[in-house]
């Protein structure tokens, strides 16, 4: 077995390492004390964890379980099976919800967009059941659709008893869990995402203001979810993007409106002045060309097939160390997208990021020549 370990420098990073000196990096200081029974900052990007409380305590969700029913009736959305000017009929359950409501009437047809944005803005439990009676049937087939979204997506301390986020003994999450849906939300459904900044909706002649007192407080701040309960206290999912770089903060079991909102804002400001996000390797262009033995031709493009983000202390982009590791040598023939190796991304001594590397390209086996001339050159080299 042969294998490969070379550098493989992005562009803008080499270009940085010859015009310029060592790379001066300023401390980072330890994350901001806040008033949250846990919590967690993470980048959108990258998926790194840049601090946290308690990140894997199961607490009550509160209504930010409706960011799971949001994401459920997203994921029915794009599959076909609802579309948002379906008309849904508002059953006597649904129209009962107590709580924070959207104060749909029973009996009364409602579009599935209205009522997204009822719940997604007004917080409304009535507006929650209604669309999970109209993707599922019933809100128990809803939740079941609920438990196996999070199971897909790691959510491993996570469990769902209804679709509003009122209390249940069944129903827990934790801050990391919720971090790791709000990022799949905001990936997979940016057509939608821009109802969680909305500050206000009015339906039945009955206008609402979004709880989510950050909308008014920074402009960067596009969403995502509060919830309160007196026994999960006061809860907020927050996201907000300055500069190309956005962060997710996941603040539970805070004592108070305010507090929630500081501690949210708090974080978000720590992450944005202490850290930074690029874009090493975008999917599906050539990071490295490397020899192919027996092949029509002699070189081989590889790549990845996702965008390799890193999340890094300010100032210490020029320290990156991006390592390419091929499992072997690559002989033809070989098809796009088999993987090749992995390439490793250090900082200092830490593996900050690791991705599969795969070839961009088919490389069918060579003519006879062509395989002989080649292993006449294997046999010398």
């Amino acid at each position: 077995m042969i294998s490969c370990v070379r550098s493989v420098v992005p562009a803008l990073l080499a270009a940085l390492v010859l015009v310029a000196g060592p790379a001066l990096s300023s401390p980072i200081p330890s994350a901001p004390s806040v008033d949250a029974e846990s919590y967690v900052l993470m980048d959108y990007h990258s998926g790194r964890v840049l601090a946290e409380k308690d990140p894997e305590k199961v607490v009550e969700p509160a209504s930010i379980t409706k960011v799971m029913t949001g994401y459920v009736v997203f994921n029915s959305l794009r599959t076909g099976s609802i579309a948002l000017d379906d008309e849904v009929m508002v059953s006597e359950r649904a129209w009962r919800m107590p709580g924070s409501r959207m104060f749909i009437e029973v009996g009364r047809r409602v579009s599935v967009e209205d009522l997204l944005q009822g719940m997604i803005i007004q917080s409304g439990n009535d507006a929650s059941v209604a669309l999970a009676e109209h993707v599922a049937g019933s809100e128990a087939a809803f939740v079941d659709l609920m438990n196996q979204y999070a199971q897909r997506l790691g959510m491993e301390n996570t469990s769902y008893a209804n679709a509003t986020g009122l209390p249940d003994e069944s129903q827990y999450t934790t801050a990391i869990d919720t971090a790791r849906l709000t990022r799949a939300l905001i990936q997979e459904f940016p057509q939608y995402y821009s109802w969680y900044s909305d500050r206000e909706f009015t339906f039945n002649g009955i206008r609402q203001n979004n709880r989510n007192t950050l909308l008014w407080r920074d402009d960067s701040v596009d969403g995502v979810k509060t919830g309160h309960t007196s026994s999960a206290g006061y809860c907020l999912v927050t996201s907000a993007e300055r500069n190309d770089s956005r962060l997710i903060s996941v603040v539970m079991g805070s004592s108070s409106e305010r507090s929630r909102a500081d501690a949210s804002q708090s974080l978000l400001n720590y992450g944005f002045r202490f850290f930074e996000t690029h874009r090493l390797y975008t999917a599906g262009e050539s990071l490295a060309e490397e020899r192919i033995w027996g092949g029509a031709r002699d070189y081989l493009n590889l790549g990845v097939n996702e965008d390799l983000f890193v999340t890094i202390p300010r100032g210490t982009y020029r320290d990156l160390d991006p390592v390419l590791n091929l499992r072997g040598r690559l002989d033809a023939p070989i098809s796009a997208g088999d993987p090749v190796g992995k390439v490793r991304v250090r900082l200092n001594d830490d593996v900050i990021a690791e991705r599969e590397v795969h070839a961009l390209e088919d490389i069918q086996s060579g003519s006879l020549w062509q395989r002989m001339v080649d292993r006449v050159k294997l046999f010398f080299d």
